[in-house]
């Protein structure tokens, strides 16, 4: 007789209202522009599947490593991804006469515009995240100048300190991470002002994360491997469970976890469902 694997998902896990509203976006220009390509000013987001479905469907993604930007786009489509591009490439894309489709989460938005608010009443504006990630080049465009921190180390390198400051951070970084930042940064900067920009999807994902490794005995985390919130939930995984890994298809599932009794199943905020339903159905296959 065929073992049987339990199999628990997360509470909270998968698409956010950010990528569910970009790739509305993209699903929507599709049927609506009889003009092809549509375009997306860099990956619309961080998952190779749902990224090839795209491509098939005529979307082109262009912008620094990609597919070079146009010219002049003679009125075709260019939506903006979930992280945001700072202000000066969209006045470049509206120059060269893209039709822009703004699918930047409200989240940013808010960071953007909050960043560019302190930056002019005189703060120094100082960022938490990935230097290279397209939200953190996003909102730094807002405030020139800003300083990118990746870790509470990076704070103590730094030299030439302000009176004043202002620090934001990534969306997706974990609460524990923006706290060593925040508190070494307190440390340099007289009068230094935390906001709160943390999406609560990211905290409820891994609070979801957390009660999730109490119930089984490993984890599989589901995503891509170039999306910033998924490793963040595998580095998380491995922390708390003994068992843990992070794929991005079904076909790379691990044979270790097929031993397993109980496997927990958790995906980051760019992963499609039905990657996970497959995940889910091949672990099934015994």
């Amino acid at each position: 007789m065929n073992r049987v694997i339990q199999i628990i998902r997360a509470d909270v896990m998968g698409y956010c209202m950010g990528v569910r509203r970009a790739v509305q976006a993209a699903e929507e220009a599709l049927l609506e522009t009889p003009l092809r390509p549509v375009y997306t000013y860099g990956p619309l987001i961080h998952n190779p599947v749902a990224l090839e479905r795209l491509e098939k469907a005529g979307v082109v993604v262009i912008g620094e490593g990609y597919e070079p930007v146009p010219d002049d786009f003679g009125g075709k489509t260019v939506i903006l991804r979930a992280h945001g591009i700072p202000p000066a490439e969209r006045q470049e894309l509206k120059r060269r006469k893209a039709v822009i489709v703004d699918a930047t989460c409200p989240r940013v938005i808010s960071s953007q515009k909050r960043a560019k608010k302190y930056f002019d009443d005189g703060f120094s504006v100082f960022l938490a995240g990935d230097r290279a990630h397209g939200e953190m080049t996003s909102i730094s465009g807002y405030a020139p100048g800003s300083v990118i921190f990746q870790n509470a180390e990076e704070v103590e390198q730094h030299q030439d300190w302000p009176e004043k400051a202002v620090l934001l951070c990534q969306t997706t970084m974990k609460q524990s991470e923006y706290d060593s930042i925040a508190t070494a940064l307190a440390h340099h900067v007289p009068q230094l002002l935390v906001l709160k920009t943390i999406c609560p999807a990211t905290e409820e994902r891994q609070q979801a994360l957390a009660e999730l490794s109490a119930q089984v005995d490993g984890i599989i985390v589901i995503g891509g491997k170039s999306s910033a919130n998924t490793v963040r939930l595998y580095l998380s995984a491995k922390a708390l469970c003994p068992n843990a890994w992070h794929i991005e298809t079904e076909n790379d599932i691990p044979q270790e976890a097929r031993s397993l009794e109980r496997i927990g199943l958790t995906a980051g905020a760019s992963t499609p469902e039905d990657v996970v339903d497959a995940v889910e159905k091949a672990l099934q296959k015994e």
